[in-house]
């Protein structure tokens, strides 16, 4: 629900019901994960998708029967080989859809109001639903906060409440969507309810060092993947508003002093453009060490050959050296900005989700992999 944050925000400040279906379980190769949302007004306007297609025009109509009734509902959509003609995944997944009306007014329509104005203002957030369990408790609704502070709650019992805002805080400590187990008593052991947890946390940082050509093709394309991107470079003469106008921050500093002093997570990508060992190396001495998601420098293969040697001369270990992606990117045969910017991002998403870079129709691999899957390709 959180991924369409923005527009729902909008509807419930203008006063619209509406309803709600999101994912909360998938089998086998399913489109969407858990969290993607669709969502119907009372006028039969619709955002956002759980499918790409497949069942969408099932799900919308049991959006508007929520919306009449008043009901929460969980229904799954499956392949059948017997009826290939039923409203089905034809890719051959299962997925679990919570459709749950969204009132003005109600507790429910003030959690979610909250949720939205968080998600909207950038804020880190969870959202805790129960999506199995008693029908009186289905779709209830808690907002959690990094404090462990919440909004709402989830029925009888406040020691259920406490409980699902501990299991919804450390959730979003990781930036996790993604369902627990607990008892109708609030103990953790699994049993009578199910809660999808879905986080909301600022967006991951792109890092672009050496304010060149590739870096304006990059910069589209790091906003496009959901990025908050930065473009660094020393000179003042590149590094302009002007050049790069949908950068979120034009940094000019040398890049080694701005990358130890700026904020970085697990989640952050570095890409190093600037091809000059005065600012790659000192640059890239820093950024090996640091727990980032993902470091590449651009250059050629003898740029590449001569880069690590210096590396090594500056102390880099070879562990360190290991995690640089060098030349940066995919390949993909690139020659433009636009395609270098491409295969790098196509790198990038690569390293993050566990996929191979070689083409799905030469790959025994499963298309969509989930945490498990990514581990055991990487192991």
């Amino acid at each position: 629900m959180l991924d369409i944050a923005e527009e729902l925000l909008r509807w419930a400040e203008e006063g619209r019901d509406f309803a709600v279906a999101t994912v909360v379980a998938v089998g086998g190769s399913a489109p969407r994960g858990p969290g993607a949302a669709l969502a119907v007004d009372s006028g039969g306007t619709a955002i956002g998708s759980v499918s790409g297609g497949c069942v969408e025009g099932a799900v919308y109509d049991l959006c508007r029967q929520a919306l009449a009734d008043g009901r929460t509902v969980r229904e799954r959509f499956g392949y059948s080989d017997e009826d290939a003609f039923a409203v089905g995944l034809t890719c051959g997944g299962v997925l679990d859809i919570l459709i749950t009306p969204v009132r003005a007014g109600t507790p429910a329509g003030t959690v979610f109001r909250s949720a939205l104005a968080a998600v909207a203002q950038g804020g880190p957030v969870a959202v805790a639903r129960v999506v199995r369990g008693p029908d009186d408790l289905l779709g209830a609704a808690l907002l959690v906060r990094p404090d462990g502070s919440y909004e709402g709650g989830l029925g009888r019992l406040s020691e259920l409440d406490r409980t699902a805002a501990a299991e919804a805080r450390a959730f979003l400590d990781t930036g996790r969507t993604g369902t627990a187990d607990l008892s109708e008593d609030g103990t953790h052991c699994p049993g009578g309810l199910t809660l999808l947890v879905e986080s909301s946390t600022p967006p991951p940082r792109m890092i672009v060092f050496g304010a060149v050509d590739f870096a304006a093709a990059l910069v589209r394309v790091g906003k496009f993947l959901g990025y908050h991107v930065t473009v660094c470079d020393a000179r003042p003469v590149f590094a302009t508003r002007a050049r790069f106008p949908e950068a979120d921050e034009v940094v000019v500093d040398w890049p080694h002093r701005y990358l130890r002093g700026t904020a970085t997570d697990p989640r952050t990508v570095l890409c190093v453009l600037t091809h000059d060992a005065k600012f790659d190396v000192p640059l890239l001495r820093e950024a090996l060490r640091m727990p980032v998601a993902y470091v590449g420098a651009m250059g050629s293969r003898r740029t590449h050959e001569d880069r690590d040697r210096r590396l090594r001369e500056a102390g880099v270990a070879e562990r360190d050296l290991a995690r640089l992606r060098s030349p940066i990117g995919l390949d993909l045969g690139a020659r433009t900005p636009e395609e270098t910017a491409l295969s790098i991002a196509a790198e990038v998403v690569a390293a993050r989700r566990g996929g191979t870079g070689t083409p799905l129709t030469d790959s025994g691999t499963p298309i969509h992999r989930d945490g498990a899957e990514r581990q055991a390709a990487a192991a």
